[in-house]
């Protein structure tokens, strides 16, 4: 709702309510612009004496509305010390929920959390399309919807549930011939982006409620859960719902309740972390987001050299979180031909 940092909005702004980045766009260690806005308050502890050392791990995240994944980062420097923090793919100013940032050697990880399931509640509005697919853009259009039936609306989201081709907004941060899509939208410039496959596992509406919008337009507001793949976004399963319905839709409200096995009753919000720092030690989160392997010292002395050991079959595709025989998190490994490829040491 993984539904992928957004920068301000000035004419149009990226939006990447679930899409993931890439992992060479998770760059934890890069410095950031001074923030402006709500980060604009996330200044360094004034403390004397030596600076605390704050510990490898996970921080989850419950994101206000009005912040950028960009401003939770800075904010997250200052309360944690440290330069070194990424997060594993972005919400949008709009959105609230979780968002995962790794601090010190955890942002290791946070390209490969990128490309976990996501989960997300949303409002969707049928009646009105935007520029931007969400409430933050300017209205493009308005239809009286209140005779779209919900024999309808389950239809359409029939249609757009299990393994769909998507075309993300033109205000998002996908890539076209190396240029942001929001950048050559922002430019005025007239291109398409290509469909993609995502895969929505779970696409639910729980309640459908008549209103009237802004301008007297009767619409439909849509309360709806998603589960799906790194990279789909809610706001273009909104847009296409309208298209499906004919009288055009967009996103109203959109709150991320999952990332991978991190939920909302792990997050925290952010003055709850300024009174309180709390991190998921990188062990911990390694083990609750992949497949374990727990190795005997000559195998963990042979990984850490860099050998290509054999890995031991397992159910499911991913990366492996080693373990020694003391219970330390090694390393990293993907299935490469059998054989152990590092993609992170820790150990």
């Amino acid at each position: 709702m993984n539904h992928q940092a957004p920068s301000e909005r000035p004419a149009v702004t990226p939006t990447a309510d679930a899409g993931a980045p890439p992992a060479a766009e998770v760059a934890p260690a890069a410095p950031a612009a001074e923030p402006k806005g709500p980060a604009a308050r996330a200044e360094r502890p004034r403390t004397k004496g030596p600076r605390p050392v704050c510990p490898d791990g996970l921080v989850i995240v419950d994101k206000p509305a009005g912040f950028t994944s960009h401003d939770v980062v800075a904010k997250m420097r200052g309360i944690a010390r440290t330069r070194k923090v990424g997060h594993a793919g972005t919400l949008d100013p709009m959105a609230t929920g979780v968002l995962v940032l790794g601090v010190e050697r955890a942002t290791k990880l946070l390209g490969h959390l990128a490309l976990t399931e996501k989960e997300y509640v949303a409002t969707i509005r049928l009646g009105q399309n935007t520029v931007t697919d969400d409430a933050e853009g300017e209205i493009t259009s308005s239809t009286d919807a209140s005779g779209v039936t919900r024999e309808a609306i389950d239809a359409g989201v029939a249609k757009l549930t299990g393994t769909i081709m998507q075309v993300p907004s033109k205000v998002s941060a996908i890539k076209i011939d190396g240029k942001r899509s929001y950048a050559r939208a922002r430019e005025g410039e007239d291109f398409e982006i290509p469909a993609r496959p995502v895969t929505v596992s779970s696409f639910a509406v729980h309640a459908v409620h008549p209103a009237e919008a802004a301008d007297g337009t009767p619409v439909q507001d849509l309360l709806v859960s998603v589960v799906c793949s790194s990279g789909t976004y809610v706001r273009a399963l909104a847009r296409d719902l309208g298209a499906d319905t004919g009288v055009g839709g967009h996103l109203t409200a959109l709150r991320r309740t999952r990332v991978g096995p991190y939920a909302l009753g792990e997050a925290r919000t952010l003055d709850q972390l300024q009174e309180e720092l709390t991190v998921m030690p990188v062990a911990d989160a390694a083990a609750a987001a992949f497949q374990r392997w727990d190795v005997n010292e000559e195998q963990a002395r042979l990984l850490g050299n860099g050998v290509r050991i054999k890995v031991p079959l397992f159910e499911t595709t991913g990366p492996i979180a080693v373990f020694g025989p003391d219970g330390r998190f090694l390393v990293l490994v993907e299935n490469q031909g059998g054989k152990a490829k590092s993609l992170a040491v820790f150990g």
